[in-house]
Parts: C-alpha cells; sequence; structure tokens
C-alpha cells in the first residue's frame, strides 16, 4: 500500500508542475544550447564541425581514432530530428547530431564547460556556431 500512495503522491506532484504541457523535464527543444556564441552539447561542453565532412551528406568521415579524438554528439533513441537539427548514420550504425548538415562533435581535450581548444587544429576543425 506504501509504494501505491507513493506513486499517487508522485503523480500529483508531478501534475501540478506547471508548463510541462506534454514535455519531460529532461527532453530539451534542441539538443545544443548556445554558450558565449558558440554551440555547446548538453553536458556544457564545446562542439565543433569538420571541413572534411560534406555539409547535407548524411554521414561522417570521422571514424576509429578520429572519432576517439572527436566523439560525436550522440542522440538519443527516442529523438527526432527538430529545426535546424538532423540525425546522421555513423558508419559504426551510431546516431549521430548535425546542425544546418554539419555533424557535430566534441574535442576530447577539452577539459571543462567553455574550453575551446579545439578550434583550428590541423586546419580542419571549427567551433560549431549558431
Amino acid at each position: 500500500m506504501k509504494l501505491l500512495s507513493a506513486s499517487i503522491l508522485a503523480a500529483a506532484l508531478l501534475a501540478g508542475c506547471g508548463g510541462m504541457s506534454n514535455k519531460t523535464a529532461s527532453a530539451p527543444d534542441t539538443p545544443t544550447r548556445t554558450a558565449d556564441g558558440v554551440l555547446v552539447g548538453p553536458n556544457g561542453m564545446t562542439l565543433y564541425t569538420f571541413t572534411k565532412d560534406t555539409a547535407g551528406a548524411g554521414t561522417s568521415v570521422c571514424n576509429a581514432q578520429c572519432a576517439t579524438n572527436w566523439p560525436p554528439l550522440p542522440v538519443a533513441e527516442t529523438a527526432k530530428p527538430i529545426g535546424g537539427y538532423t540525425i546522421i548514420i555513423r558508419e559504426d550504425g551510431k546516431r549521430q547530431w548535425a546542425y544546418k548538415g554539419w555533424p557535430l562533435y566534441y574535442w576530447a581535450k577539452d577539459v571543462k564547460a567553455g574550453d575551446k581548444t579545439g578550434d583550428g587544429v590541423g586546419g580542419n576543425w571549427k567551433i560549431a556556431r549558431p
């Protein structure tokens, strides 16, 4: 009976949360946000694009060791494209977010939110901007 009453209490508390209309608290409107004029992932880390990718191709050319150094921005299983955000399928079959057709990546050497040490690496990596 305690479990049932706890469930009822939880449902009542959730029902009382105004402004949630058909959205869960963990479902963002976009897979990124903007901070200091750059796109950042849900973890607050800077996102990058790779000039060797082709915008709108629906794939990434950054695989294997490249993807270890430049981890792709992953897509939740239930996520759907929204606005300028699309979902590409990687060589390994995993899904990755793209913005305006450009796949999005983190840089393994950025250690804290606000780091932008990947900009210009190898002449092929650029900070993703809105």
